[in-house]
């Protein structure tokens, strides 16, 4: 029963992504106080009903309640809506009756949702969300009124409904059979900043459209959805079609292509007369590109579908509260008379996911996840560079596998699983390029104690003191080129430059950028710097740059481009501080000037050949976990390497390594050899056999 204390006003935020099903009101300490109420108490949330939920702390300040999707439902308010807090008090349940609103149940049936609901304050009316079972609606409770699921609560499960019927006080309509389903915005992890830009366009309008009228402006018309595939973008529609309780259709471009003419625009009108008919609406258009391409002479098809769909976006005053979506990942192939004001009104970039916005992922997907102690979400979501929401999705569920592989009955999910899941899920954001995850450090690489901090210095700092810099004004590096000779370790200090700073790593080699089709090579260009923007912060790593950049006037046409597009997109990553150019060359005379001036690869660090205490970092470094006999003496070998570079004494060490692998094994069955494992040491005598095979590259 709630308490007839006077309740304060405050403002609905989003649930976070765990809390989503818990019966969870977060509030800041400023609201507790006034309140009056401790961490687990209940409290009341009046909108147009009113519901119960418990009390958790939020870091935040301000006048606020976080509050999940069910919450909101049952409160009949939207993020963004006031709501009044009181103190309540509840009885515990002696029965509750629950129906499935979905029509399904899954999982263990009635003793999982016993589990998942302890403790959480239900009433008649009410939507709750048990994770990875269903959703149902409270039927009945004993005593009625809120009450509180408790150990000794039977709960009982009825027939599943279509729609929930509401209670006598219960003003929240039905949505359409057409809705997008339980959606909601805490199923949506790493896209807030968008999340919010989007709702701004598409809430207002539909919840509130008087407001634009009072204003003397037309509502937005349309949103464009743009980014790589797998990041959301139909999530996020679906999501703020089911908060705003609007009827929801999907359209796929490719399905609506038809050979007979007019019938591909005669399914476009159908489906915007029904969004019209179930105002308010949201009318999704997946794989825009497909169909609304830019126009030309050979497409006749495509030029009348964009000439349809121009057309019902101009209908407004038809169309009434509908807001239409689209969504592509190619955003330059839609026909720009779509991309002007007054039709699709804003286009919002739905990029790939920052290391924060992977754990959040993480989180929504592991709701209902048995997960073992030694799994560490943060630290899992720091190791999968370039994953989309997608990609994250299918570590989870590959991990579940492996774990039901494992254990049938009472399965749970260990680091080890996630550890084999991650080696069968590539990212999507990186698949079109060689990219790596950080693996090593500066620690794999031996000697070049000044070029290592040169790196930190040009690289690291800009990432890690961002506050430092803007607070003395001072513009990061905007490139750096490793110069020196063959095999001295450019590329290895490249990857482990991405190591040190935990950031993604794009290495394209020069020659791989040019293509003989005239306006391709320029394109490969600025595909992997738009890949590198899009899985920022990261590292774009060009190696042997002086294939595709020597002097212009004394090259082929093609590498003349290639200098200007590269000229052009170097100008553009000067201006994002979480993008950083890297390239190596063992020819710097040959680059192009306009390359290597200040503003562009302004940073030029001398990668040489390894002195002697330098070749000796880079033994140790190469010798660290194999079997040296006790007569190996590495300051010696590191004498008698003068001229060898890095990449020479890595293969001086295999050669040797081979030699005393090729001793035990010479002469032996396999099974009895790989039982002489303790017996192969690498020998004084291994390193002065493979020494006189090896030639220094260096001279």
């Amino acid at each position: 029963m709630v308490d007839a204390d006077a309740g304060i006003s405050v403002s609905v935020k989003g649930a976070k992504k765990r809390d989503a099903g818990r019966g969870i009101a977060r509030l800041p300490e400023a609201v507790r106080n006034r309140l009056g109420v401790l961490s687990g108490d209940p409290v009341c949330i009046e909108g147009d009903r009113q519901t119960v939920a418990k009390v958790w702390p939020d870091d935040g300040t301000g006048e606020y309640v976080r509050i999940d999707a069910d919450t909101r439902s049952n409160a009949d308010v939207t993020v963004g809506s006031e709501v009044s807090l009181r103190r309540a008090s509840l009885q515990d349940a002696e029965r509750v009756e629950l129906r499935p609103i979905d029509g399904t149940i899954e999982g263990n049936g009635v003793s999982t949702i016993d589990d998942r609901l302890g403790n959480v304050p239900v009433r008649p009316g009410d939507r709750v969300t048990v994770p990875e079972v269903g959703t149902f609606h409270v039927e009945d409770t004993d005593p009625d009124g809120t009450v509180r699921v408790v150990d000794g609560t039977t709960l009982t499960v009825g027939q599943p409904i279509d729609d929930p019927e509401p209670s006598e006080d219960d003003t929240t309509e039905s949505g359409d059979a057409s809705e997008p389903g339980s959606v909601t915005y805490e199923d949506i992890g790493g896209l807030d900043d968008e999340l919010d830009r989007v709702r701004e366009m598409i809430e207002l309008p539909l919840s509130d459209p008087d407001v634009f009228d009072r204003l003397g402006i037309e509502p937005p018309k349309g949103v464009l959805l743009y980014g790589p595939p797998g990041t959301g973008k139909t999530l996020i529609a679906r999501a703020v079609a089911n908060e705003v309780d609007a009827y929801f259709e999907a359209i796929s471009g490719p399905e609506i292509v038809s050979k007979y003419k007019g019938e591909s625009e005669e399914q476009l009108r159908e489906a915007f007369e029904r969004a019209e008919d179930e105002a308010p609406s949201i009318l999704f258009v997946d794989e825009i590109d497909s169909i609304a391409g830019a126009r030309d002479d050979d497409s006749d098809m495509e030029n009348r579908v964009v000439a349809q769909l121009l057309t019902l976006l101009d209908g407004l005053e038809s169309r009434g509260q509908v807001v239409v979506i689209g969504a592509t990942n190619r955003v330059d192939a839609v026909d720009p008379a779509l991309r002007r004001g007054g039709r699709f009104d804003r286009e919002i970039e739905i990029g790939v996911p920052d290391r924060e916005g992977r754990q959040e992922v993480l989180e929504v997907h592991t709701r209902g996840v048995p997960l073992d102690e030694d799994v560490d979400l943060e630290r899992l979501a720091g190791r999968m560079h370039g994953f989309v929401g997608a990609d994250v999705a299918s570590v989870v569920t590959e991990a579940a596998m492996e774990a039901l592989q494992r254990e049938r009955d009472e399965p749970s999910v260990t680091r080890a699983d996630f550890e084999q899941a991650l080696a069968g899920v590539e990212p999507s954001a990186m698949r079109a390029y060689v990219a790596e995850s950080p693996a090593g450090d500066f620690a794999d690489v031996g000697g070049l104690d000044d070029v290592k901090e040169t790196l930190r210095e040009a690289v690291e700092w800009p990432l890690r003191y961002g506050p430092l810099f803007e607070a003395t004004d001072t513009d990061p590096p905007t490139g750096v080129l490793l110069y020196g000779p063959p095999g001295t370790g450019k590329t290895l200090l490249a990857r482990s430059l991405a190591g040190e700073t935990d950031v993604n790593f794009i290495r394209v080699a020069g020659p791989e950028l040019l293509d003989r089709y005239v306006g391709e090579s320029e394109k490969a260009v600025r595909e992997v710097f738009e890949r590198a923007r899009q899985t920022a912060p990261s590292i774009v790593f060009l190696d042997e740059i002086d294939a595709v950049a020597t002097q212009r006037g004394e090259s082929h046409e093609v590498t003349e481009r290639v200098v200007s597009q590269l000229l052009t997109e170097l100008d553009a990553a000067g201006e994002d501080p979480n993008l950083v150019v890297l390239a190596a060359t063992n020819r710097r005379d040959a680059l192009d000037d306009a390359l290597v001036r200040p503003g562009r690869l302004e940073t030029h660090v001398e990668v040489p050949a390894p002195s002697r205490d330098a070749r000796r970092a880079i033994l140790d470094v190469h010798t660290a976990t194999k079997p040296l006999d006790a007569d190996v003496d590495l300051t010696e070998v590191a004498t008698d390497t003068a001229g060898f570079s890095g990449a020479d004494l890595d293969a001086l060490v295999r050669a040797a390594s081979m030699r005393a692998i090729r001793r035990v094994a010479a002469g032996t069955d396999p099974s009895v050899a790989n039982e002489r494992t303790d017996e192969v040491t690498i020998r004084k005598q291994d390193f002065a056999a493979a020494r006189e095979r090896i030639e220094p590259s260096l001279g």
